[in-house]
């Protein structure tokens, strides 16, 4: 079964090499990587690439905002090819308070900004150029003795029906982070299934790669308490608390309420365990492969294994790969 890997740099760029060399070994399928305030992601994926052989690599997202549609392409281009066509695109719009507050942009229109931004990069990629002149973007760009490769897939981190249903026409698949199975089975699954046959399009080449967090550990309360440390800055992000509200309505507003009260622990604690193990895998190697299963039946056609952070009685990194290894 396929089976993928989150793994980023971390504190030790020589281990995280290791750790991708190790997951290569296991038969993981793919390791992906995000972009958040670490190490440049494509960089990062250049250096697995020159460390392993088979392994598939890939963004899970890259924010567009901060790239040029034109450079994104050239850049992907490269990478592919530096890894003899092993990268798969993930693309995002990140979200206002990050593009705003980070970075001084502005986020207006993300799903006509990636409608416009994922043509440019497949007409490049296609065709070797593109000439756009769109209500975001413009591009008058051209290949010069190079191409990149021409069926490089481009997925996209999108949770929202809107978002859902443009990425059913123009991606090769979907990202989804903080979505318990239940909520892709009942919500995200109808919506791309349905706009994939509307568009003519088979939902068995779609992918539907899901992050499911993940401790392998003597003490479950500890991972629990991981992944509420993991969700707490998702929970105040607009796009992940639609979805967390469908799916936890209660929690999140206890959640709310406490937040604002300035009680950090009480609100914390408000992520009562029927929370944390609706959307974690958290315990010993059954508990683990059974929440990854539990994705795949949910309609995930990529579980993405991702490590909880440390806690007393975690069993580490390495023995969760190995426990959660595809067989």
């Amino acid at each position: 079964m396929r089976t993928a890997l989150a793994l980023d740099g971390g504190r030790s760029l020589p281990r995280a090499v290791e750790r991708v060399r190790l997951a290569e070994s296991l038969g993981y399928e793919s390791a992906w990587v995000t972009h958040i305030a670490a190490r440049e992601p494509l960089q990062l994926l250049s250096a697995y690439a020159h460390a392993t052989e088979r392994i598939g690599l890939a963004t899970g997202v890259v924010p567009m905002v901060l790239r040029h549609p034109a450079l994104l392409a050239m850049e992907a281009a490269t990478l592919d090819e530096v890894s003899g066509g092993r990268l798969t695109l993930g693309i995002g719009t990140s979200h206002r308070s990050i593009v705003e507050g980070w970075y001084g942009l502005s986020l207006d229109d993300p799903v006509g900004r990636m409608r416009e931004y994922t043509g440019i990069v497949r007409s490049i990629l296609r065709t070797g150029s593109a000439s756009v002149e769109g209500t975001h973007h413009t591009a008058r760009f051209s290949f010069m003795g190079y191409r990149g490769r021409e069926d490089l897939r481009i997925v996209w981190a999108a949770m929202g029906p809107r978002m859902l249903r443009a990425a059913a026409e123009l991606a090769d698949g979907v990202v989804l982070w903080m979505c318990s199975p239940a909520h892709i089975r009942d919500s995200i699954r109808p919506v791309l299934d349905r706009a994939l046959v509307e568009g003519g399009r088979s939902p068995e080449a779609f992918d539907v790669v899901a992050a499911v967090p993940c401790a392998l550990t003597e003490d479950p309360e500890g991972g629990r308490e991981a992944f509420r440390r993991a969700a707490f800055p998702y929970l105040q992000l607009p796009f992940y608390r639609k979805e967390v509200r469908r799916a936890h309505p209660d929690a999140l507003a206890s959640f709310d309420e406490l937040l604002a009260g300035g009680d950090v622990d009480g609100a914390m604690g408000a992520l009562e365990p029927s929370f944390t193990d609706d959307y974690a895998g958290i315990g010993d190697e059954d508990a683990v492969r059974a929440k990854v299963e539990e994705y795949r039946a949910a309609g995930v056609t990529l579980p993405m294994v991702s490590a909880l952070g440390r806690h007393e009685g975690s069993l580490g990194v390495e023995a969760l790969m190995e426990a959660a290894a595809p067989r």
